[in-house]
């Protein structure tokens, strides 16, 4: 295989430009507890060598999408990044709806609730509502967890078309060789779970101090899905509550998020 001057890789899609692909994976590395990387750590994580991660890291610099740390010799997203994700998430009118029918969920289990949506081998937080609970789960909007063994991540890889399903395990598999046939089990129990319930469960398969079941909001304007959550501490989340109690209230909840959201854009087209 060939890599053209655009960085194309020929023989695959040509109408796929790799090096803006990889410059959107180095900004992928930064998330909420990592918000300074260098260069040898950002190649540590997208597996590319360190010359073309620095190529890449100057240019996202000059664009603005990175500021350099030159006390650290490391970098941080910058401002064009967060004009991005600002505009991402004032266009998504679900966190509009959603909001009021998830605080209500959070204050009956006295737990998190959160919308996430699908990047890469992850599920990035979009909005989250906690309950009054000093031990509710503190993640925001930003916040990213694992697409296949969170119960959210699950939920969202079960409700995919199995080609599509598949093509992110692959990714996952590759990335994870080690965890690999863990990972795989509790992905077919999570299948027939959706199957059977409409949600899924992940009891410590995350973090091992952490319960939570999950489902998705169908998105009928993009034809996709988004993931939705309810979790928290382990101990007070038995699997008996997650399964006869919360998981259908969950379901429940992601029914009444889709007829808000059919309200609302009929008022909005009114």
């Amino acid at each position: 295989m060939t890599t053209g001057d655009d960085g194309q890789e020929e023989g695959i899609d040509r109408q796929f430009v790799v090096a803006l692909s990889r410059g959107l994976d180095i900004l992928r590395c930064f998330g909420p507890n990592e918000t300074m990387l260098g260069n040898q750590e950002i190649a540590a994580r997208t597996g590319l060598p360190k010359p073309t991660i620095s190529r890449l890291t100057h240019t996202l610099t000059k664009l603005g999408y990175l500021v350099a740390i030159e006390r650290h010799s490391k970098y941080q997203l910058g401002a064009a990044v967060l004009s991005l994700g600002y505009s991402a998430l004032a266009g998504m009118d679900i966190r509009e709806v959603a909001r009021p029918l998830m605080q209500d969920l959070a204050d009956y289990s006295n737990m998190a609730v959160s919308l996430g949506s699908h990047d890469g081998a992850s599920m990035i937080y979009i909005e989250s509502c906690r309950g009054k609970g000093a031990l509710t789960i503190r993640l925001s909007v930003g916040s990213r967890i694992p697409v296949a063994t969170s119960a959210m991540g699950r939920a969202y890889l079960a409700a995919l078309p199995e080609g599509k399903r598949m093509a992110i395990l692959d990714e996952v598999r590759r990335r994870h060789p080690d965890e690999w046939p863990r990972i795989q089990d509790g992905m077919d129990r999570a299948i027939l779970d959706y199957a059977k319930r409409g949600f899924t469960i992940s009891m410590g398969e995350w973090q091992s101090d952490v319960h939570a079941v999950g489902t998705v909001v169908s998105q009928p304007s993009t034809g996709g899905v988004i993931g939705l959550n309810c979790g928290g501490a382990a101990f007070l989340l038995p699997r008996e509550r997650l399964e006869e109690d919360l998981g259908p209230r969950l379901v429940l909840l992601a029914r009444k998020i889709e007829a808000a959201q059919g309200q609302h854009a009929a008022r909005v087209t009114s």
